[in-house]
């Protein structure tokens, strides 16, 4: 049963602030010559359990079970190159035979329906070329720019779901977990308002509770995940009025966007000013540049006017670019601050008017040490994104599958929550290593 507003202990309106973390799947990492050994042992494996006798007239077992017996951990790949390349056409050529025979007409249809088939024929799809012709069939490795790309590559056998991914310089093969959590001030809280004079042994401000959990194969990009998370709070009827974010999450698009379909401030860092002059701190920059939106017009630092206004895509973008005339720059006295060219004018580039004065805005805000010092405030996400590594082992899977490594995270969130509550509830300082009963009953259905 929801809670009512009178007693909500997380309510809309407030500030919210989320973060995102590597999550490691509950698989090995293997390189692209293990992984195409571990994918073909583990489809003969499937298939000894489920066709056993097909298999000993498909295959030569004696000869394929001394090569694909052992677990590609147990033993060590030759450190010769070559012969490293000649031991990943041998498993191509090996898998293409056991594809063949799988789905030859006196094979049973149901085998080519194994998952494990299915995930042999993919993971060859992805990593090998054949070529057939007269004098025979030709297995060759794909090269690195022929890989498809990091979002279908699969990484594992064992879990299809898992991706490789690189955050921060890290790389690791799994999943991605995006934490939202509340993060209201205190001293903005009014207790009774909040209910806490009807809820027994309650003390002190309302605790910052995880809001939501959102877990993404580790290809998705933070930015792609700033929508999603802010439906997922608007279903809950948990959007905050602002929403504090690190620079990963948005874009001036996104703020614009995020403000317009949800009524939400993102509070975020933008990335700055990159043209040449704003990279050195001298100079003419953007911001030097009056813009007219109305007339569809700039005026330069020294007063003259732009003679050339066109909407524009630029890399896939809507932007707007405006350009001087060159006669009028050409004499110019400060030319040399103001552009690199040697014969044409200044050239501006510039997105939609919307976009572009939140972005300005933004900017200008992000360097004033109070909006610096509100921003502050999305630090404690990693405080309980700690507290989830440290007490229910969150960045690591206990299952496979993004279903259930995401049902796995959701139980950690309610454990955390618990411990806060109790925390909240019954008075004492919140120790991030304490946990209670019904928070050790949770962690328990999450292992």
């Amino acid at each position: 049963m929801a809670a009512s507003p009178q007693t909500a202990v997380v309510k809309a309106g407030g500030r919210q602030r989320t973060d995102s973390t590597r999550v490691l799947a509950a698989v090995r990492d293997l390189n692209r010559l293990e992984l195409a050994g571990e994918t073909l042992r583990a489809t003969l494996e499937a298939l000894a359990c489920a066709a056993p006798d097909w298999l000993t007239q498909a295959v030569s077992v004696w000869e394929w079970a001394e090569r694909y017996g052992p677990r590609t951990h147990s033993w060590h790949p030759p450190a010769s190159a070559s012969k490293r390349e000649e031991m990943a056409l041998v498993y191509g050529r090996d898998g293409f035979a056991l594809l063949e025979a799988v789905h030859a007409p006196d094979a049973p249809a149901w085998l080519r329906e194994l998952p494990a088939v299915q995930v042999l024929r993919a993971m060859w799809v992805q990593n090998y070329h054949r070529t057939v012709s007269e004098a025979g069939a030709e297995v060759k490795r794909r090269e690195s720019k022929d890989l498809p790309p990091g979002r279908l590559r699969l990484a594992s056998p064992y879990d299809t779901d898992a991706r490789y991914g690189l955050k921060q310089g890290s790389w690791w093969t799994g999943y991605k977990i995006h934490v939202s959590g509340s993060c209201d001030d205190p001293d903005d809280q009014d207790p009774a308002a909040d209910g806490q004079a009807l809820i027994p042994g309650a003390d002190g401000p309302s605790p910052r509770l995880i809001t939501g959990i959102a877990t993404t194969d580790a290809t998705v990009t933070d930015a792609e995940m700033t929508e999603p998370v802010h439906h997922m709070l608007a279903a809950r009827d948990l959007l905050p009025a602002e929403h504090f974010l690190d620079s990963g999450y948005a874009s001036a698009e996104l703020i614009v966007g995020v403000k317009k379909n949800f009524g939400v401030t993102l509070v975020t860092p933008v990335l700055m000013n990159s043209s040449p002059q704003a990279r050195a701190g001298a100079g003419f920059d953007r911001t030097a540049f009056a813009i007219d939106w109305d007339k569809r017009q700039a005026t330069c630092p020294r007063g003259d006017t732009s003679t050339w206004w066109s909407p524009a895509t630029l890399r896939g973008t809507k932007a707007v670019v405006i350009k001087f005339d060159k006669e009028t720059c050409r004499p110019c006295p400060v030319r040399d601050q103001c552009t690199r060219s040697k014969t044409g004018g200044r050239t501006l580039s510039l997105q939609p008017r919307e976009v572009q004065e939140v972005l300005d805005h933004a900017r200008l805000q992000q360097g004033d040490e109070q909006w610096r010092a509100k921003y502050g405030t999305r630090a404690g996400i990693e405080g309980t994104i700690h507290q989830a590594v440290a007490v229910t082992g969150m960045r690591r899977a206990r299952y496979l599958g993004l279903q259930k490594t995401h049902l796995e995270h959701v139980f950690s969130a309610v454990a955390l929550n618990l411990i806060r509550l109790d925390a909240w509830w019954n008075g004492h300082p919140l120790d991030r290593t304490r946990v209670s009963h019904l928070a050790r009953l949770m962690l328990s259905l999450a292992a």
